[in-house]
């Protein structure tokens, strides 16, 4: 987490990022309600308590894991605070919200496979997996390449068009097609099409 204001944005995230408070008496508004008055109305912390839940059911199935997906949804939040001016005037701020969560993950994985190949060793082959050992959505979603995902969940689990896919990962509709499509298949291949398509799934630990 950033130091400085960003930590502002987490109080009142609820009981998954800690119990929120609202202004010590006697402390005045502060620049969160002063930033508030600037914006129309539309408050930085309501705005993070209804959206919360809706962003860490997306990164849960990006990262794949539950301390992942809070690190990316506080990580998220929190740049939304920084730039919440922007955010409030933003025809559809929830949109906003889930391409700065997206982007912020596929910016984490670039920078993790830089710091990986930077520092590649030579590493045994891994142990090869126990033939009864379940297959799981998220350990599907979690073979596929950081961008296929995004795309995968976006597309499907989030219900996005094509087109708003490929805006939102700045590319064009044929590579928003083609990549989910090989994504799928290779999901097929792991989970048969009953569980690709399935929505209700446990998404925290």
């Amino acid at each position: 987490m950033p130091p400085g204001a960003e930590h502002n944005a987490a109080r009142d995230f609820g009981p998954e990022y800690g119990q929120g408070h609202g202004p010590r008496a006697g402390h005045g508004p502060g620049p969160v309600a002063e930033r508030d008055a600037a914006t129309g109305g539309l408050d930085f912390e309501t705005f993070a308590r209804t959206s919360q839940r809706g962003l860490y059911r997306t990164a849960y199935l990006l990262c794949g894991n539950a301390e992942g997906a809070r690190d990316l949804t506080q990580t998220t939040l929190a740049k939304l605070f920084q730039h919440w001016q922007r955010v409030a005037a933003a025809d559809h701020p929830q949109a906003y919200a889930r391409t700065v969560l997206t982007r912020t993950f596929l910016a984490e994985r670039r920078r993790r496979l830089r710091d990986l190949l930077a520092h590649r060793r030579a590493d045994p082959p891994p142990a090869p997996h126990h033939a009864d050992l379940r297959v799981t959505l998220l350990a599907a979603l979690a073979e596929l390449p950081p961008r296929a995902r995004a795309m995968v969940v976006l597309r499907y689990w989030e219900d996005l068009s094509v087109e708003t896919v490929a805006e939102l990962l700045r590319c064009s509709e044929g590579t928003v097609k083609s990549q989910c499509s090989r994504a799928l298949a290779k999901l097929r291949v792991r989970l048969g099409d009953a569980h690709v398509y399935a929505t209700d799934y446990a998404t925290e630990s």
